[in-house]
């Protein structure tokens, strides 16, 4: 079957988890590319896959059909449904892709697109919270903290009066249109995408949701488990890589410390990745939107 999404970094992905035995959790399922990927390069492997997005579950379900014994779906966020996992399961390894798919870009009614006729960008769309009433409820000091927070949009101040001046806006291609007035110009993207990853962003918790996920993992300690995580901007890198790095430390004294007091054996595994892994040039022509991808990994051995 045709799928609507080309996953990102497929072949590291498979040459990360390619040692794996047992379940490995995909928490980012979406249209089941890297789980597909990983079931037939190693049948030792098996999924745990977890998506909030009910069209991409029931999409994946039927694309991995023939490895029904070797796969257990979960619908909800990743965030909350990895305790599930970790507690029901022995996992060996969890890979993330925290990125919004192709399928869900492109779609005009789910409103994540510059040119959709509806304000949605809601993954899940059970959701209560959507664009709309961020655009069209949010007073102004919480417009300015999303987009200040979430776009890196130097001026917020501005570009969230110039919002409020034209409530109600009723679809993004008409919020993409006052990006283009009150955000400056670039050559490289269009003006409005950081202001639409801020909104996105604050719709479907995703930083949240990222933070919940490394919480979770250094609470359980999966022991002999791989954690690979796809970011595609600044906000989630930096995340993944303090953690990580966090993780990676022997030693948690004060800065200040004269000298070792915590015994100097507090690392949970080792960080496999000193640079992030990035696409190939033949990808990225293949796949423009992998430009932008980045995955770290960090070895948990408990």
């Amino acid at each position: 079957m045709q799928a609507p999404h080309l996953p990102v970094l497929l072949d590291a992905v498979v040459e990360t988890f390619g040692d794996r035995k047992g379940w490995v959790v995909d928490a980012t399922l979406g249209f089941g590319g890297h789980s597909e990927a990983l079931l037939k390069s190693n049948p030792d492997i098996k999924i745990i896959g977890i998506d909030r997005d009910e069209e991409a579950l029931a999409f994946a379900k039927e694309r991995l059909a023939r490895f029904k014994d070797r796969v257990v779906f979960m619908h909800g966020t990743y965030g909350t449904k990895i305790k599930d996992a970790l507690q029901n399961f022995e996992v060996h390894g969890v890979l993330a892709d925290i990125g919004v798919s192709s399928w869900q870009l492109d779609n005009k009614e789910r409103g994540f697109s510059f040119e959709s006729e509806s304000l949605d960008m809601r993954m899940d769309r059970s959701a209560n919270l959507n664009a709309y009433e961020v655009v069209n409820a949010y007073a102004l000091e919480d417009l300015i903290r999303v987009l200040r927070d979430y776009g890196e949009i130097r001026n917020a101040y501005q570009v969230a009066k110039a919002i409020i001046a034209h409530r109600p806006i009723k679809s993004a291609k008409e919020l993409a249109a006052i990006a283009l007035k009150s955000m400056p110009k670039t050559k490289k993207i269009h003006p409005a995408t950081t202001l639409f990853q801020a909104i996105r962003i604050e719709v479907n918790q995703e930083l949240h949701e990222l933070e919940s996920l490394l919480n979770a993992l250094e609470e359980f300690r999966p022991k002999d488990a791989k954690i690979a995580i796809i970011t595609f901007h600044s906000l989630e890198d930096r995340i993944v890589k303090n953690r990580f790095k966090k993780w990676a430390k022997s030693c948690i004294c004060l800065p200040d410390a004269m000298r070792c007091e915590c015994g100097g054996d507090h690392a949970l595994g080792e960080l496999l990745t000193k640079k992030p892994i990035i696409a190939t040039k033949e990808e990225m022509s293949r796949n423009p939107r992998s430009r932008s991808a980045k995955m770290r990994v960090f070895w948990m051995k408990g």
